[in-house]
């Protein structure tokens, strides 16, 4: 272990951690990411890939570092660019951009190494495809696993059970009316998107992104539909919105999607609390999908994900984790939580500021009387009290006021749904207070 850290967003504060992938192996959250190397830097200096780990998105230790040097690039190199990694039959591979050129691939037993470099040599070269083969992304499916990769146009292949090869020629996807941080009207043909792609999947669609931008398909390997930014003007919280790239806030923001325990989040490059394009943080957010499939507009602030302020409220669809549980849009606009079973339960860790708060103020809708056991940090965890929920009177979200007990400071809140029948019961969002 090199170091640790608690954080919020950015995730970890002051050391250049950027172009973020995260996935989850054993329940613990893994981010593969470049590194810039200083806040003094004038240009991209980037002389080794990090991995970091949490169990909770919030607290962060480093893991390992790959230099350069242990892999066929074979010396002191400053263009260490975006990574991704996967895991198959016992093994870890961790993929790397030789600048903008070209990918390599390192292999270990664990999701930290150490890793070796067995293929001795890229796996995407550079005269592969009419692209650059850097800034890749690997996407897993029914045991198969594929890598996308690319600026401007994008490539995919399946690659072969060795991790380490290609199962086909590269074959290009194709993005119907493309937007970027240089293509804002789409008129731009030579740079209608940008680096950094990303693909995952979401109830049946795949969605191709760049930065924050994304397109659908029915098909991993496209026709793909642009559709839309995850970050607007509106996404910032005070303090988050400036400094911003040349072409703007839309721009620099190379992360990925990612599940755990049935939420999805958004993690991603931001220079607001730097201020230098040169020295990227990476920040988390949650992502909510609408009913026809497209992404809600995140929200960019320093709260980030796994933690909460007791003082303001707490969307209820902003959970940790969940079991039976779903997220339905609202027709005003944001989410709410549904039970789907008789227990059914959401988890919300790290709530501070609790002390002194005497009442739990629900919003809900109840088809019919509920109960809500608040428990501490799990479904059999330590009962703190109960909200008897009565039938709503009229169908629209209604305040239910309920005392606490046995509350601490800064403690994990689990609420318990009990004896509701599918969907019949709604939470909106819930606040403590004095």
């Amino acid at each position: 272990m090199v170091s640790s850290l608690f954080s919020q967003n950015p995730i970890v504060s002051n050391k250049g951690l950027n172009d973020p992938h995260i996935h989850i192996f054993n329940d613990t959250a893994y981010v593969y990411a470049s590194h810039d190397k200083s806040i003094n830097n004038d240009k991209f200096i980037m002389e080794d890939w990090w991995v970091w780990s949490s169990p909770d998105l919030v607290n962060w230790t480093q893991r390992s570092v790959l230099n350069p040097k242990e892999t066929y690039i074979g010396k002191d190199f400053s263009r260490c660019w975006a990574t991704d990694a996967a895991h198959k039959n016992g093994k870890y591979y961790f993929y790397f951009s030789e600048g903008n050129e070209q990918t390599g691939v390192v292999v270990g037993n664990s999701p930290v190494g150490p890793w070796k470099d067995i293929l001795g040599k890229p796996l995407l070269s550079a005269e592969l495809t009419p692209t650059h083969e850097y800034d890749m992304a690997i996407f897993e499916e029914n045991g198969q696993h594929y890598i996308i990769f690319g600026v401007w146009d994008y490539y995919i292949a399946k690659l072969n059970d060795d991790m380490i090869s290609l199962a086909e020629a590269p074959k290009k996807i194709e993005i119907k009316n493309p937007r970027g941080p240089y293509n804002p009207f789409g008129n731009n043909n030579k740079m209608p998107t940008d680096d950094k792609p990303f693909v995952h999947r979401y109830n049946g669609k795949y969605y191709l992104s760049w930065g924050c931008f994304y397109a659908m398909s029915n098909n991993l390997y496209g026709p793909y539909d642009y559709k839309d930014t995850v970050i607007k003007e509106e996404s910032f919280a005070e303090g988050y919105d400036a400094p911003t790239w040349p072409n703007g806030f839309l721009q620099g923001r190379h992360g990925s999607f990612f599940e755990w325990h049935n939420q999805w989040y958004y993690i991603y490059c931001d220079i607001s609390q730097t201020g230098n394009r040169y020295f990227r943080d990476a920040f988390i957010s949650y992502v909510h999908y609408k009913d026809n499939g497209e992404m809600e507009t995140i929200r960019v602030d320093g709260n980030g994900v796994g933690n909460y302020d007791a003082n303001d409220s707490i969307e209820a669809e902003d959970y940790f984790k969940s079991n039976n549980l779903i997220k339905v849009e609202n027709t005003k606009g944001g989410f709410s939580v549904q039970p789907l079973e008789s227990i059914s339960y959401a988890v919300y860790p790290n709530i501070k500021n609790l002390n002194n708060k005497t009442i739990l103020e629900l919003e809900v809708i109840a088809e019919e009387a509920s109960q809500i056991e608040v428990r501490e940090g799990n479904p059999e965890g330590n009962l703190l009290f109960s909200c008897e929920v009565p039938k709503n009177d009229i169908y629209t979200i209604q305040k239910r006021n309920f005392n606490t007990k046995n509350l601490k400071d800064n403690q994990s809140i689990c609420l318990v749904f009990k004896g509701v029948n599918r969907k019949s019961f709604t939470l909106n969002r819930f606040k403590f207070k004095n």
